[in-house]
């Protein structure tokens, strides 16, 4: 895919969305760690970012950690984005029948069943501290999740008369939500560690937006003005957490996030619902400086794609060397509810100087060619 092509898609995706009635966000990989260790954080995420991954590790370790984070990911089906920038440069001046048939083709490869475009992210600032065995958090965080489909076919006319065009026209639905938190995190830990429990409580101010694209021969896919005003309601959720250590080597741990179902006012008139996610999560450390995890969804959970549903399988890999100064991660990630879909590749970095940290990390998908980044900087003390 050409590179302002994604840019342009991602933009129009995020900001741009039509709820269904009820559906269900897929979970989000948030932070760099995780995304380089293929998504997997339930059981091995200890610092601020667990109050997004699961506040019982806010309590597994006694630090005060401050964390500024912001990543997403884009997946591009059945090279539909190729598809849509051929689209774009199409030349409808040109009458051949060898025009014709490529018409026919482009139209051909945006129509295909499964041809979408999904896109999600998160950004936000974090926060840990600890009393002791009781631990807390706070985060003010953004996470969008959004997807686009063809919602009218595009077909093919050819000129009727002299001097008249091909026109290539079809339309692209959009739809997503834009979750704007403010969440409050508290845990506790159990006879020395081996058990404990947290909860988080967010306020939420959801944002979707009404508008879909027109798909035209010779012309831009549009990413302004034309979705509106975002309908806005505000909301809270409600995720809790536990974290089982039965050895210093293994932790077992488990998150159901929005177990409240959060509700919001759909674009449109209607209701968008929230349904809860479950995810379970093992973190085992062979040696201090090897970390090997996994997560998997026990839910399988609805996106803005008609048809298309995400439980995705992560596993990961982090080696630390020289202290932890440097931090070297490789993982993987499957959509489990997608049988055709391959495992994706992540890797990702971390350098610890002092108090100071920066990660980073990232996977590509070279089926789909969707990418996911992710990048951070933090105080830990």
């Amino acid at each position: 895919m050409h590179p302002s092509h994604p840019l342009r898609i991602g933009l129009l995706l995020v900001l741009s969305a039509w709820p269904s009635l009820v559906s269900a966000a897929e979970f989000v990989i948030s932070g760099p760690r995780a995304m380089g260790m293929g998504g997997a954080g339930v059981a091995v995420t200890t610092n601020a970012l667990a109050t997004y991954w699961n506040p019982a590790g806010l309590a597994m370790t006694q630090t005060v950690d401050i964390r500024l984070q912001g990543g997403g990911q884009a997946t591009d089906r059945l090279g539909i984005g190729d598809a849509l920038h051929d689209l774009e440069n199409f030349d409808r001046t040109d009458t051949s029948p060898a025009n014709l048939v490529k018409a026919q083709l482009i139209a051909d490869r945006i129509n295909r069943p499964g041809a979408t475009v999904s896109v999600n992210g998160s950004a936000g600032l974090y926060f840990k501290g600890h009393l002791g065995e009781h631990a807390f958090g706070f985060n003010v965080s953004d996470v969008a999740t959004g997807g686009g489909f063809v919602s009218t076919p595009v077909t093919v006319t050819p000129p009727v008369g002299p001097g008249s065009p091909v026109t290539v026209t079809g339309q692209m639905a959009l739809r997503g939500l834009e979750a704007r938190q403010l969440a409050f995190s508290y845990a506790y830990a159990f006879a020395d560690k081996t058990f404990s429990i947290g909860i988080t409580a967010k306020v939420i101010q959801g944002a979707a937006y009404n508008g879909s694209t027109a798909l035209q021969g010779g012309s831009g896919v549009s990413t302004t003005d034309h979705f509106g005003k975002p309908n806005i309601s505000t909301t809270y959720g409600i995720d809790i957490g536990a974290i089982y250590r039965p050895s210093s080597w293994v932790r077992f741990g488990v998150v159901a996030k929005d177990i409240n179902k959060p509700t919001f006012d759909a674009a449109g008139g209607g209701e968008l619902k929230l349904e809860p996610q479950v995810r379970a999560g093992v973190a085992i450390n062979p040696y201090s400086t090897l970390t090997l995890t996994a997560d998997v969804d026990a839910t399988s959970n609805k996106t803005f794609i008609p048809g298309v549903k995400s439980q995705l399988l992560s596993l990961g890999l982090e080696q630390t060397i020289l202290s932890e100064f440097l931090s070297f991660r490789i993982g993987t990630f499957k959509n489990m509810q997608d049988a055709s879909t391959p495992f994706v590749p992540t890797a990702g970095l971390g350098m610890r100087w002092f108090n100071f940290r920066a990660d980073a990390g990232g996977g590509y998908d070279f089926r789909e060619k969707g990418a996911l980044v992710s990048a951070s900087i933090s105080l830990t003390f």
